[in-house]
């Protein structure tokens, strides 16, 4: 079977981390060069059914490349997570649309031929545990505390993606149970390929509690856009602020429903009382100001020191900071938690919501995106052959800079891609 696979023994890890920090730009791409985490082989093991009830084989039809699978690349994912990714050989791609390939014992939920998106967390119930540990017990699959045990599903990881066994989408095939299955029939495949991304940020943006009138997004990337999309459907007279740093990220904000776009950095403290009020505060030795008046929500959909620490300072009391981003260790100055009393809220993998009456995030998006008024379309920019892997990394790794904001390969060139 033809699949791109990630080798992350702590070797290979270290050395491509290492060869980040050379001087411009040297050693960039070593992740999936010569030697790297990356490589595309042409007899990786077929994913077998599990033996038990309710499992499916899939063959991808659009798999995208998720900011952690540009992280994997570029060897800047937490090694604390590992305890939770368990495999030093993986089969990247939880971002999948597919077909039915073939179906195992006692599966109801679909059939062979059918077009399917993917909720792609493995937790207590698929792995075959009984009784299931206290998370999934309370309808909390998405934190559930046996990530790391494979059980019947033979995944060591939260999902597909992260896992040889099972696989995931950068491959010929990829086994899922049926529970996370949901039939798309004719949706457009460019628009079924970000239902999981869109998942996860609807989860994000359920995390608030929609207690005031104005919301900052850090970052125009898929997720943040994506995050702008479900926070508008939540809340339409929700002022809505995205902070961009170029004019692509700015326009596709505005596309997808932001009410304004503002400068990256401290400027953005200046913009926001300059347009709504608000005093600012200038500490002495530090380069952010403070807005007193602030806003009540931000969604970090980036994750790096300077945003987080931008958006404990955007903030008012009470306030609540969602981290969306990137997962990692973080030096950033926490005064103002406890100064203004503010909520800091992680933010993972999605799941049934109670806010949703009890609805998975995925198929409460998947009725978005049957609706055409959701605006997604063209958020996938760009779509490569699995055999033209390394250019797909190399193009969502650059992002604005090849104006990209999704970026999906095709596992199987002979599964025709469905237009909107």
């Amino acid at each position: 079977m033809r699949a791109v696979l990630a080798d992350i023994s702590t070797q290979r890890y270290l050395l491509t981390a290492i060869a980040q920090k050379l001087p411009r730009g040297a050693g960039k791409s070593v992740g999936w060069g010569p030697g790297g985490i990356l490589r595309l082989t042409e007899d990786a093991p077929e994913p077998k059914l599990p033996q038990a009830p309710g499992w499916v084989r899939l063959r991808p039809e659009l798999s995208a490349i998720c900011g952690s699978d540009v992280g994997l690349a570029h060897a800047k994912l937490s090694t604390v997570l590992s305890a939770y990714y368990t495999e030093s050989r993986q089969i990247p791609g939880h971002e999948i649309v597919a077909v039915v390939d073939r179906v195992g014992l006692g599966v109801k939920r679909v059939k062979e031929g059918d077009r399917v998106v993917v909720d792609v967390v493995i937790s207590c119930v698929q792995r075959g545990f009984d009784p299931v540990c206290r998370n999934c017990a309370a309808g909390m699959p998405n934190v559930c505390e046996r990530f790391d045990q494979p059980g019947i599903s033979g995944c060591g990881a939260p999902s597909l993606g992260f896992s040889l066994i099972p696989g995931g989408g950068w491959a010929e095939m990829v086994v899922a149970h049926e529970s996370q299955c949901f039939p798309i029939m004719k949706m457009a495949s460019r628009r079924a390929v970000l239902t999981e991304p869109a998942s996860v940020s609807l989860h994000a943006a359920l995390h608030w509690h929609g207690n005031g009138e104005r919301a900052v997004v850090i970052g125009p990337g898929a997720i943040g856009l994506l995050t702008v999309v479900a926070l508008r459907r939540l809340h339409p007279d929700l002022d809505i602020a995205v902070l961009s740093p170029n004019e692509f990220g700015s326009d596709w904000a505005m596309k997808v429903g932001a009410t304004r776009v503002l400068p990256s950095g401290p400027a953005a403290v200046e913009a926001l009382a300059t347009q709504d009020g608000g005093r600012i505060l200038r500490p002495r030795m530090t380069k952010i100001p403070i807005l007193e008046q602030g806003v009540d929500l931000v969604v970090d959909c980036v994750g790096s020191p300077d945003t987080i620490d931008l958006g404990i300072h955007l903030l008012r009391p009470k306030g609540m900071l969602v981290l969306a981003g990137t997962a990692g260790r973080q030096e950033v100055d926490w005064s103002l938690v406890w100064k203004r009393e503010l909520t800091i809220q992680g933010t993972t993998d999605p799941g049934p919501e109670p806010k949703l009456g009890g609805k998975r995030t995925t198929e409460q998006v998947v009725e978005w995106l049957g609706d055409p008024s959701y605006p997604v379309d063209g958020m996938v920019t760009h779509v490569f052959d699995l055999s033209e892997w390394k250019t797909a990394i190399e193009t969502a790794s650059k992002g604005p800079g090849a104006s990209a904001v999704r970026v999906a390969m095709r596992p199987n060139s002979d599964l025709p891609l469905v237009d909107s």
